[in-house]
């Protein structure tokens, strides 16, 4: 353990050196006689810092517009304004740029001009939350990394949207106006790289369609869905942290093996309408049962392995691995029955 410890805080020690140096080495190729030229390029709304002549500062700024965004920008911040409209003349200049930040404005999917973000090549990161859609704008830029969409009033995906989107990795659509209807058999195509979904806060009631297999975060928090289909997740082998807090899931809306699934390391159903504890898979390390109507847990059958291998010490390729469980909010009386942690032998909290 001292030795992952050690080994890990070197690496990152290192890396900050490399890291600290390269951006020094940039700094110091800043010739102060150039500063003005920065400073006469910046939009007299923005802030320039010489010490980071590729980021644009125009955040908080009262701005109803974008300004002209100069050619040497790669980092654009432009949350916390009253900007409208997305419009070609802001970025014809703006070839270089991979990080556009426009949270908290009041853009409209009409306000934005059509091509416009396609015609950014080179954009990885692109937020757009607590603004004002009521669809995911398109065509996007091939190679975005990260699409941030909360917070608005999306209930429409365009067929095709996300096709030519091989490169995302982060898809965030919490907090919007998505019905089932929403999500077709398609709508995901194309997201081969995707690594977190999150459409969470949304008004689905079944568990989406075609989730892209590579999946690995899949956050449902705050819907109503009530049931899980049959091997559901055989599609997304990949999937480890599933989120499915406040939904409206009871025992019956779960197949006998719903969450057995050994690429799920954390299981969040908490504040649903389960009676009993679902069978889990022995890879598991997080589950979240809280706020629910469980009344007493039987170690002896929630147990992924038989109790006799767990206690034969002899089988630790085989103990669960369970090490978090959360049990508060049912009614459940203490104390933790013995057979829970005679399975669980790595269970380092027991929430109750």
């Amino acid at each position: 353990m001292t030795l992952k410890v050690c080994t890990s805080l070197l690496i990152l020690f290192l890396f900050n050196s490399v890291w600290t140096r390269t951006v020094r080495q940039v700094y110091d190729e800043l010739d102060p006689e150039h500063w003005s030229h920065y400073t006469s390029e910046c939009p007299r709304e923005c802030f320039c810092p010489p010490s980071f002549p590729n980021a644009l500062y125009c955040d908080n700024k009262g701005l109803k517009e974008i300004p002209p965004i100069p050619a040497r920008i790669w980092y654009l911040y432009l949350q916390n304004n009253l900007i409208e409209t997305i419009s070609e003349k802001s970025f014809v200049n703006a070839t270089y740029l991979r990080w556009i930040n426009l949270n908290k404005n009041k853009i409209t999917n009409s306000g934005i001009e059509s091509g416009v973000l396609s015609k950014l090549k080179r954009l990885l990161y692109l937020f757009l939350e607590d603004n004002e859609l009521e669809e995911v704008p398109a065509p996007l830029p091939v190679g975005l990394e990260q699409l941030r969409l909360a917070r608005n009033r999306i209930s429409r995906i365009p067929e095709g949207a996300f096709s030519n989107l091989e490169n995302l990795t982060m898809l965030d659509l919490h907090q919007n106006s998505l019905l089932d209807s929403a999500l077709q058999s398609n709508t995901f195509q194309g997201l081969n790289n995707l690594m977190q979904l999150n459409i969470a806060k949304n008004s689905l009631k079944k568990m989406p369609l075609s989730i892209p297999a590579n999946t690995l975060q899949l956050f449902l928090d705050n819907n109503s869905i009530e049931v899980i289909p049959e091997n559901y997740f055989s599609a997304i082998p990949k999937v480890t942290f599933l989120r499915l807090n406040y939904n409206k899931l009871s025992d019956d809306g779960i197949p006998p093996n719903g969450f057995n699934v050994s690429s799920i390391l954390d299981l969040q159903l908490s504040h649903n309408q389960l009676t009993k504890i679902p069978p889990i898979n022995a890879h598991l390390e997080h589950l979240h049962l809280d706020h629910n109507r469980i009344k007493s847990v039987n170690g002896t059958q929630i147990c992924p392995v038989s109790i006799a291998i767990a206690e034969d010490h002899g089988f630790y390729g085989n103990i669960p691995r369970l090490r978090y469980l959360r049990l508060d909010g049912n009614e459940i009386q203490p104390p933790i029955p013995l057979d829970i942690m005679i399975c669980f032998q790595l269970l380092q909290a027991v929430v109750i």
